[in-house]
């Protein structure tokens, strides 16, 4: 099932995606379920599936893509966390995952423009797989890690890399606005089917500048669900984007940075596209 956040003649509601039309589950389950936050957290996404004969249906051209979704209560990204994206950054080999975090308030939808802000030109792309917490829980084991899973979908990480060396700390460079994007929608796992072989690709302009399987991450996801929750509560709706390959535009000669006009994709086998133009701050 695949399932998204979207406007509908400017107003925000949640529903299903199937094939190129969008089920309105809002319109029948908005007093129970406000949005799909709430029917994760409830453990109800296949009582709103069942819902769908009754719902409105609207071809894909009447919405408007909002992030998967939009105020999750916390967002994660996992940083250096292949192999060949950590050998051309120059970073050490650890022992834990690098954790940093983004703002709900940084994220935008599919067929949205990312934003260039008006302080910076470095404006880089990072193609990833994220992962949307189905079930919280605190401490949770490698065994147990995917039970907490309600889904994946594509993200763009993207960052703003002179703010983001001027500490050692990520954040600000993590946290423009218009600069993560989050979408089409969110696959559950049962239909997503096997991780480790999965190609992700993220492509400018039609170039591949990105290509690695999930197989080759240095830490997995049940290993990122273990260390994440051992040091925060783990909620329904929350998203933790899992890192990115090699081939980031900050480390290629000369840099390779989005301007106005470029059209980003990432694309990940049988989970769907992401993908976005990219427009100066206004």
């Amino acid at each position: 099932m695949r399932f998204a956040t979207f406007q509908l003649q400017g107003a925000p509601s949640w529903g299903m995606i199937d094939g190129e039309e969008a089920v309105d589950l809002g319109a029948v389950l908005g007093e129970r379920y406000p949005d799909l936050k709430s029917v994760i957290a409830a453990d109800a996404l296949a009582e709103a599936a069942e819902a769908a004969a009754r719902a409105p249906r609207h071809p894909l051209s009447a919405i408007g893509w909002l992030p998967v979704l939009p105020n999750p209560d916390k967002i994660l990204c996992v940083g250096l966390n292949y192999e060949m994206h950590r050998k051309e950054t120059g970073r050490a080999v650890v022992e834990n995952p690098t954790i940093f975090a983004r703002f709900a308030n940084s994220q935008i939808g599919h067929a949205v423009d990312l934003v260039r802000p008006r302080v910076s030109q470095e404006l880089d792309f990072e193609g990833e797989l994220a992962i949307i917490i189905g079930k919280p829980g605190r401490y949770i084991t490698r065994a147990d890690a995917f039970d907490h899973v309600a889904g994946y979908a594509c993200y763009n990480d993207g960052s703003i890399r002179d703010f983001q060396r001027h500490t050692h700390q990520f954040t600000p460079g993590k946290n423009f606005p218009g600069t993560g994007a989050f979408g089409p929608w969110m696959m559950t796992p049962d239909e997503l089917g096997e991780l480790p072989s999965l190609r992700l690709q993220t492509r400018v302009n039609g170039q591949v500048v990105q290509d690695a399987t999930f197989a080759q991450m240095i830490f997995d996801i049940s290993h990122i669900i273990e260390y994440c929750s051992s040091f925060t509560r783990l909620e329904p709706g929350d998203v933790i984007a899992t890192g990115t390959p090699g081939g980031v535009g900050a480390k290629r000669t000369p840099p390779l940075w989005l301007k106005p006009g470029d059209i980003v994709e990432v694309e990940i086998d049988r989970l769907g596209t992401l993908r976005n133009g990219v427009a100066e701050e206004a």
